[in-house]
C-alpha cells in the first residue's frame, strides 16, 4: 500500500510539472508568436519601401552620373542632420550591440528615419555603401519601442532587439535563415544566444514573408556546378578561406583607420564633405562608376566572368572611406561584392569553378568582417544551394580565423577567443 502510494504521488507530480510547464512552454511561445507578427510585419514592409527606394535612387544615379558632384553637398546635409537631430544614433549597429551587452535606455525611434534618409542620400549622390546597417537599425529601432508598449523585463529587451536586428537583416536580403542566427551571433564573438531562438526565428521568417508580399525581390546568384570534394579541393578551399579572412581584416582595419582619421575634424558635419569631395576626384579621375553604390551587377558578374585583380581592392578602398567620413548604409553587401570579385579572380590560381569561388567569397568575406560563421554558412545555403554547402563552411571557417578579432562591428566583445594565444597578441 505504501508504494502504491508513493506511486501515485510521484505521477501526480510529474503530472503537474509537465502540465505548469506546458502551460508556461505555451502561453510564451503565444506571446512572441504575437509580438514577432507585429514586429515583423512593421520591419519587412520597411525594408520592402527601403529596398523600392534604394533602387529608384541608384536607377536614377545611373542615368544622371553629374549628380554624383554633389557628393560632398550631400555629406553636408547627412552631417548636419545627425549633428542636430541624432547624436545619440550616430553609433548605428555599434549601439544596437552595446544596448545588448549593457542595457542602459531605449533606442530613439529616430534612429530609422535618421538612417533610412541618410542611405538614401549616400546611394543618390554616389557613395560606396550597403543597406544591411540600415536595414538593422530600423529593425532593432522599432523593436526597442515595443520595451514601453509591452512593458517588457530586461531579458525580454534584450530578445527582442535580437529580433528585430534579424527581422531587419532577413528581410533587406531575403534569407530568414540567415538572418535569425545573425541576431543571434552578431553582439558577441565566439557566443550564440539561444534563449531568444524561437522568437528570433519567427520574426525574421516573418519578416522575409511581408516583404515579399509588398512584390520586393531580390537578387538571385547561381553556382551551376560543383565539384566532389577531396583532398586536394580541400586544401584549395582553405586557401582560399584564408586569402577571404585576410581580405576582412584588411576592410575592417581601413574602415577603422579613416573613421579614426576623419575624427579628428572636429566639427562632424565637415567630416563627409571632405570625404565626399575626395571620393567625387577618385570615381571621376579613375572613372570607377562600377565601384559605388550597391555594385550589384559587377557581383552578379563575379559569377560568370573572372573579375580583374584590382577590383576587390578598389572596392575595399570606396567603402571604407565613404563609411569612414561619415556617410550612411551598410558594409554587408559591399563585402559581398569584395568577396565575389576577389573569389572570381582567384579562379586563375585555385582550379574550382568562377561561380563556387565567387559564392565561396561572397559569404566568407563577411564572416571574417562581422565574426558571424554560422549565419554566413546558412546564407550561403540559402542563396547557392545545399550542393555548395561543405565548400561555403569550410571557407567561412577559415575566414572567420584568419579575419582576427576586430571586426566591422567595433562594440563586439570576445566571448570565446577564435584561437589561443598571449593577451598581449590578441
Amino acid at each position: 500500500m505504501p508504494v502504491k502510494k508513493l506511486t501515485e504521488g510521484f505521477l501526480l507530480s510529474v503530472s503537474q510539472f509537465f502540465n505548469q510547464e506546458i502551460r508556461v512552454l505555451f502561453l510564451n511561445l503565444f506571446k512572441w508568436l504575437l509580438i514577432s507578427a507585429i514586429l515583423g510585419t512593421i520591419v519587412g514592409s520597411a525594408s520592402a519601401l527601403f529596398l523600392v527606394s534604394l533602387e529608384y535612387v541608384t536607377d536614377y544615379r545611373e542615368q544622371h552620373t553629374q549628380i554624383i558632384y554633389l557628393l560632398p553637398l550631400a555629406g553636408l546635409a547627412i552631417g548636419l542632420l545627425y549633428h542636430y537631430f541624432g547624436k545619440e544614433v550616430v553609433k548605428g549597429n555599434n549601439l544596437l550591440i552595446e544596448e545588448l551587452q549593457s542595457p542602459k535606455k531605449v533606442i530613439p525611434l529616430i534612429m530609422a528615419p535618421l538612417v533610412f534618409a541618410g542611405t538614401i542620400i549616400t546611394h543618390l549622390f554616389g557613395g560606396s555603401a550597403g543597406r544591411e546597417g540600415t536595414a538593422v537599425q530600423i529593425g532593432g529601432a522599432f523593436a526597442d519601442q515595443f520595451t514601453k508598449l509591452f512593458k517588457l523585463s530586461p531579458a525580454d529587451r534584450k530578445v527582442i532587439l535580437l529580433c528585430g536586428i534579424s527581422a531587419g537583416f532577413a528581410s533587406v536580403f531575403g534569407t530568414p535563415l540567415a538572418g535569425a542566427i545573425f541576431g543571434l551571433e552578431v553582439f558577441i564573438i565566439g557566443s550564440l544566444f539561444y534563449s531568444a531562438i524561437l522568437p528570433s526565428f519567427l520574426t525574421a521568417v516573418i519578416a522575409d514573408y511581408v516583404c515579399k508580399i509588398w512584390g520586393v525581390g531580390h537578387t538571385h546568384y547561381h553556382v551551376d556546378f560543383v565539384p566532389q570534394l577531396n583532398a586536394l579541393n580541400l586544401i584549395y578551399t582553405l586557401c582560399g578561406g584564408v586569402l577571404f579572412g585576410l581580405a576582412a581584416r584588411l576592410f575592417s582595419s581601413l574602415n577603422h583607420g579613416f573613421s579614426t582619421l576623419f575624427s579628428k575634424i572636429k566639427y562632424p558635419p565637415l567630416r563627409p564633405v571632405i570625404g565626399g569631395i575626395i571620393l567625387v576626384i577618385i570615381i571621376f579621375a579613375t572613372d570607377a562608376f562600377k565601384y559605388i553604390g550597391l555594385g550589384i551587377p559587377a557581383i552578379v558578374e563575379s559569377f560568370q566572368i573572372r573579375q580583374p585583380y584590382y577590383a576587390f581592392a578598389v572596392k575595399i578602398f570606396l567603402t571604407a572611406l565613404t563609411l569612414g567620413a561619415g556617410f550612411k548604409g551598410g558594409e554587408v553587401t559591399p563585402l559581398f561584392f569584395i568577396g565575389a570579385t576577389l573569389g572570381s579572380f582567384l579562379s586563375i590560381f585555385i582550379p574550382l569553378p568562377v561561380a563556387l569561388l565567387a559564392g565561396m567569397g561572397f559569404v566568407a568575406v563577411f564572416s571574417g568582417a562581422a565574426n558571424t560563421p554560422l549565419a554566413c554558412m546558412i546564407m550561403g545555403v540559402e542563396l547557392f544551394g545545399s550542393t555548395s554547402g561543405i565548400y561555403i563552411a569550410i571557407a567561412c571557417v577559415a575566414a572567420y580565423l584568419f579575419s582576427g578579432h576586430n571586426g566591422i562591428y567595433s562594440a563586439q566583445k570576445i566571448g570565446s577567443s577564435k584561437f589561443y594565444l598571449p593577451k598581449n597578441i590578441l
